[in-house]
């Protein structure tokens, strides 16, 4: 096939599956099934795998993201994107549409939306293709999210039809839909992982993952609620003409948008959201309301940082009245124990609860209850139930009291503020995912090939139950698990047989002692002659070297002073498990980074930022995560955003990866 026709193949494909997505998500009439599309997909990124170069900037398989490209650099937003004042009652929705009338001329029109909990985000597009996304921010300033914004197959990558601005800023909400977010959490709780606490959270941290192929697999949805920028200010005289217009370009528009012109009106669209919202299969949490004629807008203004003509309804917290029955403590995957309440089933919100978090025994004592007592319980954010006062005192108060151990195993709890912990770490089964997971990680025995995935299977299955365990798999016991091969359980035992060679810096790091990083670990390395020495540093020995306080030193004493971890390091021997000591650091008189601090930042063009990190670390540099006036050095790559700007404006000598190579190979 000819130059020519592939690249008139790509294009018809691409213009054809966006139309696809269009009708699907816009309209939702899919004309063509699944497989069918799917197949046309394949070809498509077939073609772009094979010819790079043709791969247009609308491409439908830029949906599946990309691997992860650095830190998010910033956007400055061409006209801020500005907070709303509330209104907490029919009242003050009322006092808002009569001043609205009192300051215009001619009738009074609203248009009303409800008002999603989601993630407001910035969209510009240029002749019609996406350019860039951002999140809000701080208003004048928000992340640059392109390529997980990319992802969401309700944001088009090209605006549909003619007739478009040279530069056009849409505006919107990014949401995760109940459905979605249902599910998420059950794969996570039948994987043992934490779980996400609300949609909102979800789809904040979805939004917001440097590798945007995880965004992808969110299923996030976004809907448009307004024009911020564009090259023709003159373009609509309404607001809802804009949106009527962005839904032309291909935008979801939300399905419950109404233009109101009477008290009647408002009030009965309140009753209608109120009653609608928990059959919704989204997240809301009040309704907004604009003033619809763009010139009203203009006349009314701003005030501070709020327009004049909007306001946001909130919904009032739904509550309702139970018995507190018990309270019992849970282990978290960082080792938190949090109490929870069991409490009388009640229905509040739209669903059944008979347990809500307590948070911390902090805000035991704040509520003043007692196990018996008549309690509030408030659905929080509407998702996650909590106890929010205490009505009365039961026929039997007993008083909630945090136990000295571990509920899972036993291990002494440390007090952290309000925070209580298990100080079992990796030997408490309710941490033994969690602390596998860390364990084979890259940074630590770095096995190829023992994701999270297959962690979760081999403790399901209890050939994994500590860390020791890892070093007696077999092939036999491997290939029961799902989709294991005979050849890829050969690779993996051979992956963890060569991971037994290990430097003792990131053997330290592998143990999972809190607050007891990469750098911390190489600096408790350092100071040691074998890794049974780490059993025998005193709080004195550990104060006195670098970047370790009295905090890091009490957590490092609580781990060794543990006679289960000293015998599980013996174990890691027995099984040939053998510590390198760390490579000899330079004098400092040899490399101008020795006793620098250092940070790294941005994607460097040779480098990963572990391995230059190491280089440096080498040579006596410490290298920290964040630009202070104790840095020298900010070593930048492309993207740098933040860490670059503070290291401007506090002088910090900042050097590209070429400068921080040639001063490390100075004699």
């Amino acid at each position: 096939m000819s130059f020519d026709k592939i690249r008139d193949e790509i294009a018809e494909l691409s213009e054809s599956l966006n139309t696809y997505n269009r009708l699907y998500y816009l309209e939702s009439a899919p004309t063509i099934s699944d497989q069918e599309y799917d197949q046309l997909f394949q070809r498509l990124r077939s073609l772009e795998e094979e010819y790079p170069d043709l791969k247009r900037s609308d491409s439908p398989t830029q949906r599946v993201g990309s691997a992860p490209s650095g830190e998010f650099s910033q956007i400055a937003h061409r006209i801020p994107m500005l907070s709303l004042d509330n209104a907490f009652s029919n009242e003050d929705l009322l006092d808002f549409y009569s001043r609205i009338g009192q300051k215009v001329d001619g009738e009074v029109s609203l248009f009303a939306e409800p008002k999603l909990d989601g993630i407001a985000v910035s969209l510009m597009y240029i002749d019609g293709v996406l350019a860039y996304g951002a999140t809000r921010g701080d208003g004048q300033t928000g992340e640059d999210i392109t390529a997980n914004v990319k992802t969401i197959a309700s944001i088009p990558l090209r605006l549909s039809g003619d007739d478009l601005p040279s530069e056009l800023e849409v505006r919107g909400e990014i949401f995760m839909p109940r459905s979605v977010f249902d599910e998420l959490n059950l794969e996570a709780q039948k994987r043992e992982e934490k779980v996400f606490v609300n949609p909102r959270n979800a789809a904040s941290g979805s939004l917001r993952q440097l590798d945007s192929r995880i965004t992808a697999k969110r299923k996030l949805m976004m809907n448009a609620y307004s024009v911020g920028y564009s090259s023709e200010p003159d373009r609509y005289r309404l607001h809802s003409e804009s949106l009527s217009d962005l839904r032309r370009l291909g935008f979801v528009i939300n399905p419950l948008v109404e233009c109101l012109d009477s008290t009647e009106a408002i009030g009965s669209y309140v009753q209608k959201l109120t009653a609608l919202r928990s059959e919704l299969d989204y997240e809301i949490d009040g309704i907004v309301f604009k003033a619809d004629k763009l010139a009203d807008q203009q006349t009314l203004g701003f005030v501070a940082r709020a327009p004049r003509w909007a306001i946001a309804y909130k919904f009032p917290a739904e509550r309702a009245e139970t018995t507190l029955e018990d309270v019992e403590f849970q282990v978290g995957r960082t080792g938190a124990i949090t109490p929870v309440a069991r409490l009388s089933p009640v229905f509040v919100g739209g669903v059944t609860v008979s347990n809500a978090t307590l948070h911390n025994m902090d805000e035991v004592a704040r509520l003043g209850i007692k196990i018996g007592d008549r309690v509030a319980i408030q659905r929080a954010g509407d998702v996650i139930p909590k106890v929010a006062a205490r009505i009365g005192a039961g026929a039997f108060g007993r008083n909630i009291e945090l136990p000295s151990h571990c509920p899972v195993c036993s291990s002494e709890i440390e007090q952290e503020g309000s925070i209580a912990r298990c100080s079992g770490a990796m030997l408490c089964p309710a941490q033994l995912k969690e602390s596998i997971k860390h364990f084979v990680s890259r940074k630590a025995f770095d096995i190829d090939g023992l994701g999270d995935k297959l962690v979760d299977q081999l403790v399901d299955k209890e050939f994994v139950l500590s860390p020791i365990d890892i070093f007696d798999l077999n092939t036999p016991n491997l290939v029961l698990l799902e989709r294991m091969g005979q050849k890829s359980a050969e690779n993996l035992i051979s992956a963890i047989e060569s991971s037994k060679q290990i430097e003792l810096s990131r053997f330290i790091y592998a143990l999972g002692i809190r607050e007891v990083g990469e750098t911390t670990a190489s600096t408790i390395a350092r100071e040691l002659d074998d890794v049974m020495g780490l059993f025998s540093l005193t709080p004195d020995v550990l104060e006195s070297l670098d970047d370790i306080g009295p905090v890091v030193a009490r957590h490092v004493m609580v781990f060794t002073s543990n006679q289960d971890n000293r015998s599980l390091v013996r174990r890691l021997l027995e099984k040939g498990v053998e510590c390198q000591m760390p490579t000899q650091v330079r004098e400092s008189s040899e490399s101008v980074f020795a006793g620098k601090t250092v940070v790294l930042t941005g994607t460097l063009p040779n480098y990963s930022r572990d391995d230059l990190k190491a280089l440096l670390v080498a040579v006596g540099a410490k290298v920290s995560g964040s630009v202070s006036s104790k840095t020298d050095y900010l070593v930048a790559g492309e993207k740098a955003g933040s860490k670059l700007k503070k290291a401007t404006e506090l002088n910090v000598q900042v050097l590209d990866e070429a400068a921080a190579l040639a001063l490390l190979n100075q004699n």
